[in-house]
């Protein structure tokens, strides 16, 4: 028997389950680029201040040196998430010696990119393979698309959530499976319905309909951009150019057909990936002249280069693939992998988006799906290809292919008032779970979106761009952002903890040098055995 919303929202809501609910696990990965004051980017290499880019938890590195990635642990209140992220810039921002942070997903004031330097991580093997990887990076896609920020949004259930839908399915009848299998399946329903879905994130959330010039910078493109008066180039109803294909694109990928049925196929088409020889990468070479130009050159390095809107994760052990791990010992938690970085919050992602994303991914859970092939794959992939370019278009139509294979043409307002009034359901759960409103606020505010696409931060964005530059916009926000951080007490975390993790981030780095007993060489034909 298939298990309806009501199914889920009834079983749920009995008092005894409803701490259950409450027992979200949330972490984010915030990336920013550094930039001077004047706007350009800082050519500062990572700072000693700031601690290892290799071992510290808490703030990173991404592509290169001036593309910065701040870490929360995981948290099970929304609240503690955005503070210790908050927490995070605060003591950034005391030590990039003036230095801001960018505040949008897009890319301004890069004069050559070929300029923009790779993360470096140290001489340890493990920390050469991360520049490597980006070296790789960078010869088959170019630095300008690797310095786009995002936002990572990392969510899991607790492990009474599940046994409370395990029992509820086991008494519609369904098999029993162990819980790690179990929870993997369901995580895997997720993230189909998520792939149905997940057109609704740029359309809510979407924040790059505009780019600065220099971005196209030896880039071929066949979009139809407008100019503002201050020269951004934009689309009319575009929402997030970060996700389209000027953005995070290659072509080698996009014949990659990785199944999101179940853990052993997922698994097993990331794996193949990995081992796929690409004809375009082995012209760049592997090791030229001495030199690492890639790990290799298949379609995917490793298996962080594939890009996709949302991925299953399972913390993997020092050494081993991300593959191994999830494959071993299941999924742990999800990764979303949609979200523009927001230029009206100051952590890029604000607390309401928390609430809805909760809402969202919890409505996910409770839509029984069946597994999908190829074609109705292609119809979520199409639909958001469409919204990230047109999604408010009062005249677009996307197409919703249902479990049963039929497919409806349905505009942005019909479908998204049609989900919403099935999450006011979810919404008013998750209140009664954390003794809160803020779901359920949550849901006005996000479809009054639904209904007046001028309510979208992209069409936000697109008003403003025709009174100033997007640049000067953005410059002035990332000067409030630093300044209402420097005057914020810690929230979270305080002056010691960094003061302490900093010192002990760069121990760690010198010990796993220290411990190497292999030549690189070596350790990379290990890595890929």
């Amino acid at each position: 028997m298939t298990l309806s919303l009501t199914d889920y929202i009834g079983a749920f809501s009995q008092n005894k389950n409803l701490a259950a609910v409450a027992g979200i696990g949330r972490g984010i990965e915030r990336e920013a680029l550094r930039i001077l004051p004047e706007g350009k980017l800082s050519e500062h290499g990572h700072y000693h201040q700031l601690g290892s880019a290799l071992t510290h938890g808490q703030i990173t590195t991404d592509y290169s040196e001036t593309l910065l990635e701040f870490i929360t642990p995981v948290s099970f209140s929304p609240e503690q998430t955005i503070a210790q992220l908050q927490d995070i810039q605060k003591y950034t921002f005391d030590n990039i010696e003036g230095e801001l942070l960018w505040p949008m997903s897009m890319p301004c004031f890069v004069d050559d990119a070929e300029k923009i330097p790779l993360a470096q991580y140290g001489s340890s093997n493990i920390g050469t393979m991360k520049t490597v990887y980006r070296q790789g990076l960078k010869n088959r896609y170019g630095s300008m698309m690797q310095v786009i920020s995002g936002i990572h949004f990392n969510f899991s259930f607790s492990q009474d959530f599940w046994q409370v839908q395990q029992d509820l399915h086991q008494s519609s009848g369904e098999k029993s499976l162990p819980i790690n299998d179990f929870i993997s399946e369901r995580y895997f329903s997720i993230l189909r319905n998520y792939k149905r879905f997940c057109w609704l994130i740029p359309y809510l959330y979407g924040s790059s309909p505009a780019i600065c010039g220099s971005f196209l910078q030896g880039k071929e493109h066949k979009l139809p951009f407008k100019k503002s008066p201050f020269g951004a180039l934009y689309l009319e109803h575009a929402t997030s150019l970060r996700m389209s294909d000027l953005g995070y694109t290659s072509s080698e990928q996009s014949a990659l057909k990785i199944c999101y049925n179940n853990l052993a196929d997922y698994v097993d088409g990331v794996q193949q990936a990995i081992k796929l020889k690409s004809n375009d990468f082995a012209s760049l070479g592997v090791k030229v002249d001495g030199q690492y130009q890639q790990l290799n050159d298949n379609v995917l390095q490793i298996e962080n280069e594939l890009y996709a809107p949302i991925r299953p994760k399972r913390v993997a052990k020092a050494g081993e693939k991300p593959s191994d791990a999830l494959g071993e010992r299941g999924v742990e938690y999800i990764e979303v992998r949609a979200l523009d970085v927001n230029p009206f919050s100051d952590t890029g992602i604000s607390l309401e988006q928390v609430h809805f994303l909760d809402i969202f991914i919890t409505y996910c859970a409770f839509i029984d799906n069946k597994e999908f092939d190829c074609t109705r794959q292609k119809f979520h992939e199409d639909n958001m290809n469409a919204v990230v370019l047109r999604g408010r278009d009062p005249e677009l139509l996307l197409s919703d292919a249902n479990c049963s294979g039929e497919v409806t043409l349905k505009s942005v307002p019909e479908w998204g008032n049609e989900l919403f009034e099935q999450m006011k359901q979810v919404a008013q759960l998750l209140d009664k779970s954390y003794q809160t409103s803020k779901y359920s606020e949550a849901i006005v505010r996000e479809q009054a979106k639904i209904n007046d696409s001028s309510l979208t931060p992209s069409a936000q964005l697109l008003s403003i761009i025709q009174e100033q530059s997007l640049s000067q916009f953005a410059l002035d926000k990332a000067i409030e952002y630093q300044r209402e951080a420097k005057v914020r007490d810690y929230q979270s975390y305080d002056q010691a903890f960094f003061d302490a993790s900093v010192p002990d981030s760069h121990k760690a780095q010198a010990d796993i040098e220290a411990g190497d007993e292999l030549n690189f060489d070596d350790f990379l034909s290990d890595y890929f055995a």
